[in-house]
C-alpha cells in the first residue's frame, strides 16, 4: 500500500509521533530538555511555527504551521528525531533489531509518524484543544495546567484559555490519533 502525505505549502498539520515501543523516554525532564533542543536547531535552518505541543512520556502531539511556499515538514521530522536519538542519554537507545540495524537507524521512534492537514479554523481549534487536554485524557494531571510539558499555559497567557480550562471537559476522544 502506498501511503500518501498532504503537503500543502505553508499549512497548518497536526502530528503524532510515538516512542519505539512507547518507551517513556520522555519521563524525565532533561530528556524534554534535549527535544527542546532538537526542535530550536531545526528551526533555525529550516523554520516553523509551533502552534502548540504537548511531550507525554511516551509520545507527543503538535500543530505546526509551515511558511509559504514550503510544504517539507518529512524533512524537519527527520532532522528533530534524528537530533534527538544523537544527544539524549545513550541508555534510551535500545539495541536495534535486524533492519534498523541494517539501516543503522536507532531504536528510539517509531519509523512513522502520523499528520493530519487543519482544513480550518474549527478543525485547528478542536486539535489544539486535542492537544492541550491529553496529559489529563492519560491521566497524568487533572488540569493542563498542571503539565509542564505543554504549550497550554502560552495560551493561557494570551488569554485564549482560563488557567481552570479542561477540567470540566468530559471526553474529545475522536479527536487527533494516538
Amino acid at each position: 500500500m502506498q501511503y500518501r502525505r498532504a503537503f500543502i505549502h505553508g499549512g497548518s498539520f497536526f502530528f503524532t509521533l510515538v516512542t519505539q515501543g512507547r518507551k517513556p523516554i520522555f519521563a524525565a525532564a532533561e530528556e524534554v530538555e534535549v527535544l527542546r533542543g532538537a526542535f530550536r536547531s531545526v528551526r533555525k535552518s529550516r523554520p516553523f511555527e509551533i502552534d502548540a505541543i504537548v511531550v507525554m512520556p511516551d509520545h507527543l502531539h503538535c500543530i505546526w504551521t509551515l511558511p509559504p511556499g514550503d510544504a517539507d515538514f518529512s524533512t524537519r521530522w527527520r532532522l528533530i528525531k534524528t537530533g534527538f536519538t544523537k544527544h539524549c542519554d545513550p541508555a534510551l537507545r535500545p539495541a536495534p533489531g535486524r533492519a534498523r540495524k541494517a539501516k543503522q537507524e536507532q531504536a528510539v521512534w517509531q519509523h512513522r509518524y502520523w499528520e493530519h492537514l487543519l482544513r480550518d479554523e474549527t478543525d485547528f481549534a478542536h486539535h489544539v484543544d486535542y492537544i492541550h487536554y491529553n496529559p489529563v485524557k492519560h491521566g497524568l494531571t487533572v488540569s493542563p495546567m498542571d503539565w509542564p510539558y505543554s504549550s497550554f499555559r502560552h495560551y493561557v497567557e494570551a488569554g485564549i484559555y482560563p488557567p481552570d480550562w479542561g477540567r470540566s471537559i468530559i471526553n474529545l476522544e475522536g479527536i487527533g490519533h494516538e
